[in-house]
């Protein structure tokens, strides 16, 4: 029975003005930690969330994944009313990749600084700002008596830029049943009226995302001096070889979340890089090594010369096959094709399900008119490692977000806006009391 005080709490609503400031105040300490991959030391980090949640009354666990680095994965846990269910769990990470501060001018990447109505560094945007709003959502639920419909775990995890090797997982297979629910937050998709769909207001909640498979590529040849040009010139046989590599066909079958999200926005997709990848398996060359001596001698023809391929498989997908077809369209016996990721393929998660009904209306409520679809994204988050298990992912990014911003990402003007910051945890909080 749902007595008096428990109702009052359910529909009591916080002091925006309070949280929203606590919550930036949080953010731009958060920035301010630098807690970089390599080496993803999360010790500091994770003190700074403990303290957080000890003030609020809850009672975070530290799961040590390597002591002698400060591989710290915290744990923390709201308990539900239907203790039956399986938790919600909200996925975020404590590392960042690293900046090359000559290249951010006069912001400091970890100072988290406001100006110009954004709040600027390294992380802002991938992904302390959804850890944060995570974080506050979770304090405010407790603060105000508010019990959530089911139990809500909060993980956040120490090298998530580096595959999760130390954080989920290692979580997934030392801990899983601590972490295991029916449901996933992370990040990943967004609000936008310029990437999804020209001048409509669309948020993307994704879904899926891209199956990484990395290649390498290594030619052989025959050493020798380059005043003397000879056929078997390694460096050569491997620029054939990529050339052949990236002639990669047209994808066929359509993805069927990418032609939800045509469906759901009247048709037609806007057309950007963000939106070609999705549609498509695409492939970037991303290194190539060469040459003997340090640095390498211009008169010495190597014998070994490699690239690397970094491709991106649409859900589906077989990889092992689109591997194979490019090794058939190198054709050269002394061209060696290896794959050097793991593109196992779970799938995308359904969204016929009570939190993704409960995200539309959390976003409508304060974006009324806006569209909500699926997506997939083209990059990697944790969530693939989770929907392997059978776990229902999804990336919320309450944010509304224009084309140049979505794109600092790991960049040297990484940032988001104040305000968008703000109505995010609003949207966040409004998921996590929602009845799903």
């Amino acid at each position: 029975m749902i007595t008096l005080p428990l109702l009052l709490a359910f529909f009591a609503e916080p002091n925006w003005t309070e949280v929203e400031n606590y919550a930036l105040d949080l953010l731009q300490k958060y920035i301010r930690i630098q807690s970089i991959n390599p080496p993803a030391d999360a010790r500091e980090a994770a003190e700074f969330f403990e303290r957080e949640l000890r003030s609020a009354g809850l009672e975070p666990r530290r799961l040590v994944s390597d002591a002698a680095t400060g591989k710290i994965n915290l744990l923390v846990r709201l308990p539900g009313r239907d203790r039956a269910k399986k938790p919600l769990l909200l996925l975020n990470h404590f590392d960042v990749v690293p900046v090359d501060r000559a290249a951010w001018g006069a912001i400091d990447p970890f100072g988290g600084q406001i100006k110009d109505g954004y709040i600027w560094g390294r992380g802002a945007l991938d992904m302390k700002g959804i850890g944060i709003m995570h974080l506050v959502s979770l304090i405010t639920l407790k603060k105000l008596g508010v019990t959530p419909s089911r139990d809500i775990v909060m993980l956040t995890t120490p090298d998530e830029e580096t595959n999760g090797t130390y954080g989920i997982v290692w979580m997934a297979n030392n801990h899983f049943r601590e972490i295991d629910a029916e449901y996933v937050l992370d990040e990943g998709g967004m609000g936008t009226r310029e990437v999804f769909s020209p001048g409509k207001l669309v948020f993307g909640v994704a879904v899926g995302e891209k199956q990484v498979a990395w290649v390498r590529i290594r030619a052989k040849g025959t050493a020798g001096h380059a005043s003397q040009p000879i056929p078997d010139n390694a460096n050569e046989r491997l620029l054939r070889a990529v050339t052949r590599a990236l002639d990669a066909p047209a994808q066929g079958k359509p993805n069927a979340v990418v032609e939800e999200m045509r469906r759901n926005l009247g048709g037609s997709l806007a057309d950007n890089k963000y939106i070609n990848a999705i549609q498509k398996n695409t492939l970037s060359l991303t290194t190539l090594r060469a040459g003997v001596g340090d640095p390498p001698k211009v008169n010495v023809i190597p014998s070994n010369s490699e690239a690397t391929i970094d491709c991106r498989l649409l859900p589906g997908v077989n990889a092992q096959e689109f591997v194979s077809e490019m090794r058939a369209r190198i054709n050269d016996p002394q061209v060696a094709v290896e794959l050097i990721s793991d593109p196992n393929d779970p799938g995308a998660s359904r969204h016929d399900t009570p939190l993704f009904a409960a995200i539309r209306a959390a976003i409508l409520k304060y974006h009324p008119g806006a569209a909500v679809t699926p997506i997939l994204v083209p990059h990697g988050t944790d969530s693939v490692k989770l929907r392997r298990k059978g776990l229902l992912a999804y990336g919320l990014t309450p944010m509304i977000l224009d084309l140049a911003t979505a794109g600092t990402m790991h960049s040297d003007q990484e940032r988001i806006p104040v305000d968008e910051f703000k109505k995010g945890v609003r949207i966040m909080y409004e998921v996590l009391k929602s009845d799903f």
